[in-house]
């Protein structure tokens, strides 16, 4: 069994890890990025890097996972908050823009990347999905009370959805 501090140090590797590689895929894009590559930027040896990931489609997943999953657990605390659906929305929002303006980079992969690759397993749709349904929700509520205009609310969603990743995402 590992000791709390060993856990620490193999959690801290890892994210080293995903951090050189998304340096390194935002560079050499994904195609073109090799795990040579991400070792050398995460500053550990291919036998290290091996340990933790078997492949670069798994590098990938894992950034996408843990990104998706953090923008989740930003924002589910403004979800439970049960305010108005403009509110709770705006709020998610703002949240998202802020996180995005700390972490540009990560954002921008988690947005755009997905769209340029295929990859049969995609384990963090699982928290894009939940996010753009209870969204969706909100923005269907919103309509329900007056808050958002009488449209169709998936419309409604990727107008806005488009324009908010467009202006926070700008290079």
């Amino acid at each position: 069994m590992l000791s709390k501090r060993q856990t620490e140090q193999r959690n801290l590797r890892k994210q080293s890890i995903l951090d050189g590689a998304l340096k390194v895929f935002k560079t050499h894009g994904i195609e073109k990025t090799t795990m040579d590559e991400i070792a050398l930027e995460s500053g550990f040896g291919k036998a290290t890097l091996y340990y933790y990931f078997h492949s670069k489609e798994e590098v990938f997943s894992a950034i996408l996972v843990n990104g998706w999953e953090a923008i989740w657990m930003s924002l589910e605390p403004i979800i439970a908050s049960e305010k108005s659906p403009r509110k709770t929305f705006v709020n998610i929002l703002l949240r998202i823009a802020e996180n995005a303006r700390k972490n540009q980079g990560l954002y921008s992969f988690l947005f755009n990347v997905p769209k340029l690759i295929n990859i049969e397993e995609q384990p963090w749709k699982s928290y894009q999905n939940r996010l753009y349904a209870v969204i969706q929700g909100i923005l269907e509520d919103g309509i329900k009370v007056g808050e958002f205009p009488d449209i169709n609310p998936k419309l409604l969603f990727k107008a806005m959805g488009g324009l908010f990743m467009g202006l926070v995402l700008m290079d």
